[in-house]
């Protein structure tokens, strides 16, 4: 069976550095931080007092009131930027197969908001004449949620549901459209990932397990990867939709497209809960595994958007495996973590990301690692690589690879290539 193209014909975007696409791009080539003091909670007794959050989100700009209220954070987040992905694509519902058009996209924790608030909603009232709980409280926390609304919206009834691999999440979720697509079982998919933890259990969990930075005094420059002095990763939320199609179907139809899914791959680190195996092993696997899907040689990848959420073991590891996989080839790339700007995004980290990787791809530049300071090198790590420091770089980009990495070793790859005939 030959296997159908897959290119990308839509993006969306709602960031802590740009609530659309041309304002998320615009501020990544800029260097511009995403992160401040949490306005979501009162954060004033915990250990991590600043996140990347989204910002100037109301959800009635983009929602129907009624129905928005009926959502958690996250699916707003993810709504939102699939209607952007859609309307950027040109997909018109009255003119296509809705039969062949799916939402697939990825979450790692999902409504942990609404879970906090009805969980404290009964301590409230369990000592009355019963527990009280929101009839919603169910269908809006579960994971699975954010890829029905969006499919219900649209009357998208091809593939969907919801891929949970932690952070590794969006990037799984890609992968499944990609082979729903290749494979002819959908001619459209919606996908990307969303989340929404910047709440009290989120950060609170992650500071329990020291996974957090506690720069509090400098938030703007906590997240640094790369660098001796980062102390772990600043948590970010939002979300990152792109719209997968068939080459044909998208040519047929006069679809723009920006670019090449050209191969994914998965690999298990079977090492630790948390903490990712220290010499790369499963991300060197994982990048191998996207690069033989792509039938793709090392040397034709120009550009790794690295996991790199500035943790003191995962960065070095991710080196590791890229010095290991890549070989001299490794000092001709260049490698950038957005997370630098973004903060970690947790389950949508991997959509957001491959859309920075779509339009670095389209458009040649490299966005920067932002936050190294001249001398804070750590001895673990070779600067001899191109880490994109502080600064946009111009070059032509004819590949792009997007790592993502999550909690109990599952790794996720995606690569990216220019389109041509």
């Amino acid at each position: 069976m030959e296997l159908k193209r897959v290119v990308v014909t839509g993006l969306g975007a709602l960031t802590p550095v740009g609530n659309t696409v041309p304002e998320f791009w615009n501020n990544l080539l800029n260097g511009v931080s995403g992160a401040g003091p949490i306005t979501h909670f009162d954060a004033s007794k915990f250990k991590t007092q600043f996140a990347c959050e989204v910002k100037n989100f109301n959800a009635a700009d983009h929602i129907d009131r009624k129905e928005a209220r009926k959502m958690d954070l996250y699916t707003q987040y993810a709504v939102v930027a699939a209607k952007e992905a859609v309307t950027d694509a040109g997909i018109d519902v009255e003119k296509e197969d809705l039969n062949k058009v799916g939402v697939i996209l990825g979450v790692g924790i999902g409504g942990i908001h609404t879970f906090e608030e009805e969980v404290a909603g009964y301590e409230k009232t369990k000592d009355d004449l019963g527990p009280k709980f929101n009839p919603f409280f169910i269908p809006k926390m579960i994971a699975d949620i954010a890829s029905g609304q969006i499919s219900i919206m649209y009357g998208f009834h091809g593939p969907n549901f919801t891929t949970t691999s932690a952070c590794a999440s969006s990037s799984n979720a890609i992968a499944d459209a990609f082979n729903y697509i290749r494979l002819g079982k959908a001619n459209i998919i919606v996908t990307g990932g969303a989340e929404a933890a910047i709440f009290p259990a989120g950060v609170g969990g992650f500071n329990a397990m020291h996974a957090l930075s506690t720069r509090n005094d400098d938030p703007a420059h906590a997240s640094r990867p790369f660098s001796a002095s980062r102390d772990g990763f600043v948590m970010g939320e939002g979300a990152g939709c792109l719209i997968l199609e068939e080459l044909e179907h998208a040519k047929a139809r006069g679809a723009k497209i920006y670019a090449e899914l050209a191969g994914t791959g998965a690999s298990g680190d079977a090492y630790h809960l948390t903490a990712s195996h220290p010499e790369g092993l499963g991300a060197k696997l994982v990048m191998q595994s996207a690069l033989e899907d792509a039938g793709m040689k090392p040397e034709d990848i120009d550009y790794i958007n690295v996991h790199g959420t500035s943790t003191p073991v995962g960065d070095v590891s991710e080196v590791k495996a890229i010095k290991d996989l890549f070989g001299e080839h490794a000092y001709k790339l260049n490698i950038s973590s957005t997370k630098s700007m973004t903060g970690h995004l947790l389950g949508a980290t991997g959509g957001v990301e491959a859309i920075a990787c779509v339009l670095s791809v389209k458009n040649d530049i490299v966005p920067p690692t932002i936050n190294h300071e001249e001398g804070d090198n750590d001895e673990n790590i070779d600067y001899n690589l191109n880490f994109t420091f502080n600064k946009a770089q111009q070059r032509t980009v004819r590949a792009a690879l997007s790592n993502t990495f999550g909690f109990g070793g599952h790794n996720a790859c995606v690569i990216i290539k220019k389109y041509t005939e």
